[in-house]
């Protein structure tokens, strides 16, 4: 795929899928999502988007959506990352075991979507084309004190990742960072305006046992800047010294920030 400013730009401009389904309940959130980071083919010179978006839809609608395995799932392209080729994949499951799972139906369902195994094959290769051979894959255990959207996007949206590296303190317990982290969760997060949908997690399986990722869904770019802002003022209201501190010292003070962008096919 030939690469051009006008490439980019178009890339940048169009978001993907954001879920197959909604979780509106706490007690029915998922507790496992897998997120593989895909690559756009540079060598794809018959790149076209609105194509891609057609067939990843009907791959969607034949398989994706008919795998009672999958609670939701979702592309997210490049915004502000290191990698612009970047683009992430990310599946839920009920439990662990719905993941290996998961990953049979999924076979058993393109088989019964196309019988034809040269048919089947054709399609597929189309969809492999769109993409570099080399990804990365990554489990994740969500985390109670969620907030959801409750149903799928319908217009354009934002997703702000910050993936902050967990301290394990000797003098530390599950119980007290659960505490104050449910604490800093319904005085901050659940009293922000700028915040549409709050999803935090820790490492499962991958590179950094570490990891604790929080995904926060904004309406716009321009309610980044408001939603750190408010976030400060609303610390200071709901949070004491004490809280500040104890929440710290679950962390080593090292973190990333990743925008991706969402759309509704």
């Amino acid at each position: 795929m030939r690469t051009s400013n006008r490439f980019f730009i178009a890339l940048t401009a169009f978001l993907l899928l954001f879920s197959t389904t909604s979780i509106s309940q706490e007690d029915e959130r998922p507790e496992y999502y897998a997120v593989t980071t895909l690559h756009w083919n540079m060598e794809n010179e018959n790149f076209n988007m609105d194509e891609w978006k057609a067939v990843e839809k009907e791959y969607h609608e034949k398989v994706t959506a008919k795998n009672e395995y999958i609670m939701n799932s979702g592309y997210y392209m490049h915004m502000f990352t290191a990698d612009n080729r970047e683009l992430l994949f990310i599946q839920s499951t009920k439990n662990w075991e719905g993941l290996d799972k998961a990953s049979k139906r999924n076979f058993e369902l393109e088989e019964e979507a196309w019988p034809d195994k040269a048919e089947r094959e054709a399609f597929m290769t189309k969809r492999n084309a769109y993409y570099a051979d080399f990804h990365s894959d990554e489990i994740y255990a969500t985390l109670s004190g969620a907030m959801v959207l409750p149903e799928a996007p319908t217009e354009d949206m934002v997703l702000y990742i910050r993936k902050s590296q967990r301290a394990f303190p000797a003098d530390g317990s599950g119980e007290e960072f659960n505490n104050v982290r449910m604490k800093f969760i319904n005085n901050v997060i659940a009293k922000n305006e700028h915040i549409k949908a709050y999803y935090p997690s820790t490492h499962a399986w991958g590179a950094n046992r570490s990891d604790f990722i929080e995904g926060f869904f904004l309406n716009s770019m321009g309610d980044l800047d408001a939603m750190f802002d408010r976030s400060q003022e609303l610390m200071k209201e709901g949070l004491s010294e004490e809280d500040g501190k104890t929440f710290q010292k679950y962390f080593n003070g090292v973190h990333g920030d990743y925008l991706y962008s969402v759309v509704v096919l």
